[in-house]
């Protein structure tokens, strides 16, 4: 798989048509043909169905498309950014970020580093709370806005949000559907649907430390690391979430047609609180600027 082979493959995609496509990219048909087909004998897929009046993209190529997208996206950015840091024009910054944190925290951030680092190439990626912490370690984030502390002694962290309720998340037809909060002892006679303590472990031992304080236990019937998975499947059975109060109001649950409502909990309200951490012993400059940018809690 080339470089060239995606960007052929992404302009086929928009023009549906391989006059045109061939016709953007300065090729032959034949050529851009040719260029197709190794991509689909190097991925084992059909991504082009074509016939003598209509070309149309395939379910594999309408999924391979967008990630083909993030591919040169990618590419262009680690291009960009090189040829930056070789000339010493610009730095580079990669921030991970969680649904709160792009509601109260970066709009701010990011706006205070446009203003006095527009220099700093900025990239966000949204992760939950453990696979950012490892991405942190491994070098591919700078920074991470996450729930809960982080207990290596190898990051720096301030606390940036407090006490985020958490809310559960049920399907129209469950019977807790009508109710707009419910006491968290009544999850004892409830299925629920959690995600691996690993994803996110502040929001795992908020969840569990509140079922502790009930002297109740919860029945998982069902995991789902994806909060929109766990959303879906709420959906369609009678299984209890769990979702930030923050997220559930940015994904509309309990407006009209929505399929899942957001029912609050209490006695007590489980909560959790956002963090920005860095490494220790982080030498990029553009980290400190975003850490100066970034209000306390």
């Amino acid at each position: 798989m080339e470089l060239r082979h995606l960007t052929a493959f992404i302009a086929l995609s928009e023009e549906l048509h391989f006059g045109r496509a061939a016709a953007r990219l300065h090729l032959t048909q034949p050529s851009l043909s040719a260029q197709l087909q190794k991509l689909e004998k190097s991925l084992g897929v059909t991504l082009v169905a074509r016939t003598s009046h209509e070309v149309t993209l395939t379910r594999a190529g309408r999924e391979f498309e967008s990630q083909a997208r993030l591919i040169v996206r990618q590419m262009d950015t680690a291009a960009r950014v090189t040829r930056a840091v070789a000339t010493g024009e610009e730095r580079s910054l990669n921030i991970g970020y969680n649904l709160p944190a792009s509601r109260h925290v970066l709009p701010d951030a990011l706006a205070r580093m446009n203003r006095d680092h527009a220099d700093v190439v900025v990239s966000l990626w949204e992760k939950r709370t453990g696979p950012q912490l490892t991405a942190l370690k491994e070098g591919t984030l700078d920074v991470a806005l996450v729930y809960g502390r982080p207990g290596s002694a190898e990051f720096m962290h301030r606390r940036v949000l407090q006490g985020i309720p958490l809310v559960a998340v049920v399907g129209r037809t469950h019977n807790w559907a009508g109710r707009s909060r419910v006491p968290f002892a009544d999850l004892a006679g409830q299925s629920c649907i959690l995600f691996d303590r690993e994803q996110c472990p502040a929001m795992y031992d908020s969840i569990f430390a509140a079922a502790a304080d009930n002297r109740i236990g919860l029945h998982v019937a069902q995991t789902a690391d994806d909060p929109g998975a766990t959303a879906h499947v709420v959906s369609v059975k009678p299984l209890v979430g769990f979702a930030s109060w923050s997220r559930a109001m940015s994904a509309g649950m309990g407006a009209v047609g929505a399929s899942t409502v957001a029912v609050k909990l209490f006695d007590p309200v489980p909560t959790i609180d956002l963090y920005l951490v860095w490494r220790g012993n982080e030498c990029n400059p553009a980290v400190d600027a975003f850490v100066r940018c970034v209000e306390p809690a």
